[in-house]
């Protein structure tokens, strides 16, 4: 069964995708969550209409991206984390950790897909991140991390 998705869902796709599911979990579980259409030809026609009217909605939020990517440019985030002698820590830093840290450092709320680490973080030390907040706003931001 091939579905039109409304909202990003994890493991699936994005909004707006068609992609292909079992009839079983298209029928009882993405449709009635309001997650997905059919794809037919009426609601793929419609696909387009909503695309322009996400893409419209997004655009209005350009300024509000563009302040946040203000807000923290020239700023390093700081992240504790547990570290060993040699400065390796247990673990590694996810984007959820980003998140909360950016939230209580700075006051600003990121989805989760919107923070683009760089190749695993598992040592003491700073690195860079992207924030892809809109394809025309990406923000370069700078974390470290050191030993709690």
């Amino acid at each position: 069964m091939q579905v039109i998705l409304l909202q990003d869902v994890d493991k699936l796709g994005d909004k707006f995708d068609v992609v292909t599911v079992k009839n079983g979990y298209g029928r009882n579980y993405l449709i009635p969550q309001g997650m997905a259409l059919i794809n037919n030809d009426t609601n793929g026609r419609r696909l387009a209409d909503y695309r322009a009217r996400e893409e419209r909605a997004e655009s209005k939020k350009l300024d509000v991206y563009q302040a946040v990517a203000d807000k923290l440019k020239g700023k390093t985030l700081k992240i504790g984390a547990k570290a060993g002698t040699s400065g390796k820590i247990f673990g590694s830093v996810t984007n959820v950790q980003i998140i909360a840290a950016l939230k209580e450092q700075f006051g600003v709320e990121v989805e989760r897909k919107k923070v683009e680490l760089p190749a695993e973080v598992k040592n003491l030390g700073t690195y860079t991140l992207n924030l892809k907040l809109h394809k025309e706003v990406i923000a370069p931001v700078e974390f470290e991390v050191v030993a709690e």
